[in-house]
């Protein structure tokens, strides 16, 4: 049985530069940064060009718009090649765009799901907003240009909406108190030509259509007892996104990687094609060609008649952050990055991507599934993973791909393994905890303590990196007791990953710097070993101050690896 694991609403993702570059090919590429005197920087693997493709609709000019949560902008592709042509960001207004459309007059309408709050942009650029609220994310037109928006994953309900942005939206379906999700999640939807609006609900596999209303009337209380809504067609795993292309016929994705035709009338289906899992949205153009967006890959495709694709803009890494090395035979390393939805295994001598492990948005519960993941550390054979987005810390089992250990926490921000139980930096629980009983090790006490994201141990002791005031504390201990905390360096820019290198020096990713630096431990000096790094991503409303956890680790090998969010790269560092 699927269960839903409450999303916190303290983030989905977004806020990458524009600087991805696209999907990589051959031999590490020499950074173009500058490294401390003592080692080489090299980029090991990028990531996709669309950190994360959302929704998409083709223009009046027949350009292909592709909204991306995780980029914060929307990017704009010529479908002829695939060749981005422009990136709308946050300086129109753009933040943490879900899905887009065009209205009647030629504006570009999309919405921000973090911000809850609509977009307008005229074809002579002047920009408005509307707050509607939090989750704001499917958006469409009906044929006599009435605009609608729904209310998926960080909200339930529906919503018709002013074109000009200026009256109050009126609200169709609301959640209640006592009816909180009186949708399950309508996702992307389109209006069918009945003149009903027909969507995918996320949460219970269903495709539905709705009965609008008239501006007049007033929400339903009971969307699915009194008709309002109706059942078109049962069945699906997580159905994302619906569109009618030329001739009527509907169009379903569902994240499972299935395509599929469903007949309006009978709620029968037909299966079209079966792409890679992760999709989350389509398109067709005035010809009839259909395209398909892949949120967890980043990949945009034309699905072809017969069911093959054709690449428009190739997929990959979308949001690396935490990063682990286990070793395997003859020397080699293998790269585990936490990307999102996601665990990637990177060859740590050519980078090439030699595993990758699905994360769940809606995980299972009993056998636990693995998280999104956000953080990942090396715990033996294991790996431990957390995710604030997840609300959990587990410890999982790449070969088995099984989580052995299931902690649900509020507002994990990174988790390692320390004598023989994990220790967990939670917001929520206000401080760093011992996960099997949340016993606390060090608070937030508001006065030295604020923010501890980075953890790191040589076993014995116990080092966290405190984000917000750039302390970086050594926490000693008797048996399970913490003894009182000492600092061990100060003055570091946004302190996120933590990791201890092969001759007992303490690495530290200075987010806010774009640097990696070493702190000796028995003076705490603190030296450069990498600057010029593209991380630290800034948070966006609701997320915690760390929002994409930029990691650091250590191979047997001596190597060195950091996740870079920013320019959505895996770096490799090696001492000469």
């Amino acid at each position: 049985m699927r269960h839903f694991i409450g999303l916190l609403v303290v983030a989905l993702v977004a806020g990458f530069g524009s600087s991805a570059a696209g999907e990589r090919e051959g031999a590490p590429a020499t950074l173009l940064a500058t490294a401390g005197p003592a080692y080489d920087v090299t980029v090991l693997a990028t990531g996709a060009r669309i950190p994360g493709a959302n929704g998409m609709f083709v223009g009046p000019d027949g350009y292909l718009y592709v909204a991306s949560v995780a980029s914060q902008e929307i990017v704009i592709l010529d479908p002829r090649d695939g060749r981005v042509l422009d990136r709308l960001g946050p300086d129109v207004g753009v933040q943490s765009v879900d899905d887009l459309v065009f209205g009647p007059d030629g504006s570009l309408y999309w919405t921000d799901i973090m911000q809850g709050e609509v977009g307008r942009r005229t074809p002579h650029g002047v920009v408005t907003k509307q707050f509607v609220a939090a989750g704001v994310n499917p958006i469409t037109f009906s044929p006599d240009g009435r605009l609608f928006v729904g209310l998926c994953f960080l909200g339930d309900g529906l919503f018709e909406l002013d074109p000009e942005l200026v009256a109050p939206p009126r609200p169709i379906i609301e959640a209640t108190p006592e009816n909180p999700y009186p949708l399950g999640f309508l996702n992307a939807f389109a209006f069918g030509p009945d003149g009903r609006l027909y969507g995918p609900v996320f949460t219970a596999g269903l495709a539905v259509s709705v009965d609008v209303g008239s501006p007049g009337d007033p929400p339903s209380a009971d969307p699915w007892g009194d008709g309002t809504v109706q059942v078109v067609a049962a069945g699906f795993t997580d159905p994302v996104a619906v569109k009618f292309d030329a001739q009527d016929r509907l169009h379903l994705l569902d994240q499972s990687g299935e395509v599929f035709e469903v007949d309006w009338r009978t709620g029968g289906t037909t299966l079209l094609a079966q792409l890679e899992p992760g999709l989350d949205n389509l398109a067709f153009d005035a010809e009839g060609r259909l395209y398909i967006s892949s949120a967890d890959h980043g990949w945009v495709v034309e699905l072809l008649p017969d069911g093959d694709t054709r690449m428009l803009s190739p997929g990959g890494m979308i949001m690396p952050q935490g990063v682990a090395v286990l070793s395997g035979p003859e020397g080699s390393e293998s790269v585990f990055v936490a990307d999102q939805w996601r665990l990637r295994v990177f060859d740590g001598t050519t980078g090439a991507e030699i595993g990758i492990y699905k994360g769940y948005l809606v995980p299972e519960i009993d056998p636990p599934s693995l998280t999104s993941p956000m953080t990942v550390s090396a715990d033996g054979e294991h790996l431990v993973v957390s995710s604030y987005f997840g609300g959990a810390v587990q410890v999982w089992d790449p070969r088995t791909d099984q989580v052995l250990e299931h902690y649900p926490m509020p507002v994990p921000l990174n988790a390692i393994r320390f004598q023989g139980d994990l220790v967990v930096a939670d917001l929520g629980l206000g401080g760093v905890v011992w996960a099997s009983d949340g016993a606390m090790i060090l608070p937030m006490d508001g006065e030295s303590v604020f923010v501890p994201a980075g953890l790191a141990t040589d076993g014995e002791r116990l080092w966290v990196g405190d984000w917000a005031t750039g302390v970086v504390w050594q926490v000693g201990f008797d048996g399970r007791a913490a003894l009182a905390p000492v600092p061990v360096a100060s003055g570091l820019a946004n302190p996120e990953g933590l990791a201890l290198d092969v001759d007992g020096g303490l690495l530290v990713v200075e987010t806010s710097a774009g640097r990696l630096s070493r702190i000796d431990l028995a003076t705490g000096a603190v030296s450069l070993v990498a600057a010029g790094l593209e991380i630290g991503v800034s948070p966006v409303a609701g997320s915690p101050p760390t929002y994409l956890f930029d990691g650091v680790a250590v191979g047997s090998s001596g190597a060195i690896y950091v996740t870079g969010s920013a320019a959505n790269v895996l770096y490799r560092i090696d001492q000469r």
